[in-house]
């Protein structure tokens, strides 16, 4: 894992800046502490901020080919890269190291940009190509297929600015940190934004399965790689039986986790306690004989601590576990760390946990860590995906007063959901419920819910946005996908969580962010594209069979884990906000973010909602959860302003050593 930055000249010709590239490799030096390297020439310049996992002796970077003509950074892992070593080998490449890097540098010589096709991982890396049969002068840039390693760039005074964070493109004399109100009304709604905007104005993402070309003053950008499922009623077209798709499952969720235990350093594991990452640690005592470490999360306040089950999973597996305990005020104390790293903002304070998590990692002296993220995603876990089959049950006999009834069996862990609970659930998902035809129908009750968020807005920002409506932007982009319409309510869930929760926050600012703040790289084994285009091909009804969710993989890991694991509801992963902020030991920073004169300075909300949101927090009315939600959303963009728009850095950058210098050619050919 690392981090990578670069500047390329896209209109003219000349030496990038030493100095520069330092103090972009010194803003993300978190990602990669360990040592770091440079390449620069008449045209382009490299850095890389190195995190040593795999060929700690030889694997420094930048690296090239043989005859110096193509150059690398790289940040991330590719797992197949002992298979694909040899058969490159066979086809008359040399290598000098044995590092994972060097591998993309002679696949890409061999197959060019098809090169990502071959690669099983997760990555985002920039290849300079100056070979006189490709032009002397490209650069080639590429994100893995579910968008695991962040890659961002712009452009700005006649360069192509890049970086695993926006915070080292921000470093850049040329580029200026503006918050985007279109992208930010998408988070007051969706959660996140729609690929490939960010939340500054300018800077943009390489979307997840894309690659980006430029050369001769064009940039490109390509999908090689998206999500696919079967026709609707085409569930079984694989021939395969309920077993086969079981054993077909669990084989390729046993080779993905044992190819992510490939690291010259030791690998520890997440354990919650839950399905997802049981089945991680379980497959390695299983199939393996690494000596494991285990972490996770407990919460002092019982509505959020989960320790009793993560207890009876270390027992039953037997691992060297490490627990690390959160407060409310823990959670208020890290934030505008969390918020630094994460560069957005965030409608939950779910990263917080995660960020304290990491560093407990990182003071157990482990660099690597395997986790349980994208079961829920591909393998039909979370409970919006049974609200919608739930609702597509009901639209079909709308006044039915039995149907409805199904609903409380979703939320066993919500409190107050009595008679009257129930009749609150029913007039809430009862909206919209005969719209089944909506591609978007399984997520248009969640944003319908959040959208209200926007009312908090300066009249100002109201003006800008003229009405802009980010559901009517997603559903379009919707439309445009040329097979949507014909996969099952199921799958098309599916897409809208992968593709603009999953990748947009759940991998960035609550996976990535918060692992590499403390320099520990997370993998993931149910991200394996092998095992999501299976999982895409498995029908439905193993999916949720009834109500009962991840079914497959629950059948999947009969005998590895404790009946217990299977019983248990689903419960989402969640974390104090109200009392974390405006509690009895409020952060300072809290009350002067939240104050008035700072809300109006920012600009971007209205004053007397806000203090009409801090006064109903402190007092003793229920705050709901759309109030935690604004808590959280207006208190992370008034730090994303300080920290980005007001004070940028904020904060000493530090010094990066040991560095490797490689100069190419400083002027260009005549």
């Amino acid at each position: 894992m690392c981090g990578i930055v670069g500047i390329y000249n896209v209109t003219q010709s000349h030496p990038i800046d030493q100095a520069l590239l330092e103090r972009m490799l010194g803003l993300i030096q978190h990602r990669g502490p360990d040592e770091f390297g440079i390449y620069r020439d008449c045209r382009i310049g490299l850095g890389n901020a190195r995190l040593s996992i795999i060929d700690l002796a030889t694997g420094s970077q930048p690296i090239a080919n043989e005859d110096e003509t193509v150059w690398i950074v790289f940040n991330g892992e590719i797992f197949n890269y002992v298979e694909l070593r040899p058969e490159l080998e066979a086809q008359g490449h040399r290598f000098t190291t044995t590092s994972d890097t060097e591998v993309i540098v002679h696949l890409y010589e061999q197959h060019g940009p098809r090169c990502v096709e071959y690669l099983n991982g997760q990555f985002a890396f920039a290849i300079w190509d100056r070979r006189p049969e490709t032009g002397g002068g490209t650069l080639f840039m590429a994100r893995d297929r579910v968008g695991i390693r962040p890659l961002f760039y712009t452009l700005a005074g006649g360069a192509l600015v890049f970086g695993s964070e926006i915070k080292a493109i921000l470093a850049h004399p040329a580029v200026s940190a503006r918050l985007d109100l279109i992208s930010l009304a998408q988070v007051f709604t969706l959660w996140t934004t729609l690929a490939p905007r960010t939340v500054f104005e300018g800077i943009v993402e390489v979307p997840p399965g894309h690659t980006l070309t430029a050369r001769e003053g064009q940039v490109s950008v390509e999908r090689y790689w998206g999500l696919s499922f079967p026709e609707d009623g085409d569930g079984d077209g694989e021939g395969l039986s309920d077993d086969e798709y079981v054993e077909g499952l669990r084989d390729l969720l046993v080779d993905a986790t044992r190819i992510r235990l490939r690291a010259d350093v030791p690998v520890g594991a997440y354990l919650s306690g839950g399905l997802d990452s049981s089945t991680i640690t379980a497959l390695i005592r299983n199939y393996t004989s690494n000596y494991l470490k285990t972490f996770s999360i407990a919460f002092t306040d019982p509505a959020f601590d989960e320790r009793a089950h993560q207890e009876r999973m270390v027992e039953f597996l037997g691992t060297d576990h490490r627990r690390v305990e959160c407060a409310d005020s823990d959670v208020g104390h890290v934030f505008p760390d969390v918020v630094w790293h994460a560069e957005w903002p965030v409608l939950r304070t779910s990263p917080a946990p995660m960020f304290l998590l990491s560093r407990l990692v990182q003071q157990n002296d482990i660099k690597v860590v395997l986790t349980g993220e994208g079961a829920d995603e591909f393998l039909g876990g979370y409970n919006i995906f049974k609200e919608a089959k739930l609702r597509h049950f009901w639209a079909r006999d709308p006044g039915s007063a039995m149907r409805p009834l199904l609903l409380k069996r979703l939320y066993p862990y919500v409190q107050g959901l009595g008679e009257g609970g129930g009749s609150f659930l029913e007039a809430f998902f009862r909206k919209g419920l005969t719209d089944t035809e909506r591609l978007d129908y399984s997520h248009a009750i969640r944003w319908a819910n959040t959208a209200p968020l926007r009312r908090f807005f300066s009249p100002d920002v109201q003006a800008a946005l003229d009405g802009y409506d980010p559901v009517a932007e997603a559903v379009a982009d919707l439309c445009r996908h040329p097979d949507l319409k014909r996969w099952s309510p199921l799958a098309r869930a599916q897409y809208i969580e992968v593709g603009i929760f999953m990748s947009e926050y759940l991998l960035s600012s609550q996976g990535d962010r918060m692992l590499m703040a403390h320099s520990v790289e997370g993998r993931f084994p149910f991200l394996d594209h092998r095992v999501i285009e299976f999982a895409g091909r498995i029908p439905p009804r193993l999916k949720i069979c009834g109500l009962k969710e991840k079914y497959v993989l629950k059948r999947a890991m009969r005998g590895m884990l404790p009946e217990s694991v299977y019983a248990r509801a689903k419960r989402p992963y969640r974390a104090p906000i109200q009392h974390s902020f405006l509690g009895d030991n409020s952060p300072a920073y809290v009350q002067a973010l939240l104050s008035p004169e700072a809300i109006r300075a920012a600009g971007y909300f209205y004053p007397r909602a806000v203090a009409r949101l801090v006064q109903k927090a402190q007092g003793d009315h229920p705050f709901s959860e759309r109030d935690n939600m604004a808590l959280a959303g207006v208190l992370s963009t008034q730090l994303l302003h300080r920290q980005f728009a007001e004070d940028f850095p904020g904060r000493p950058i530090p010094a990066i050593a040991p560095l490797k210098l490689c100069v190419g050619p400083t002027w260009p050919p005549d």
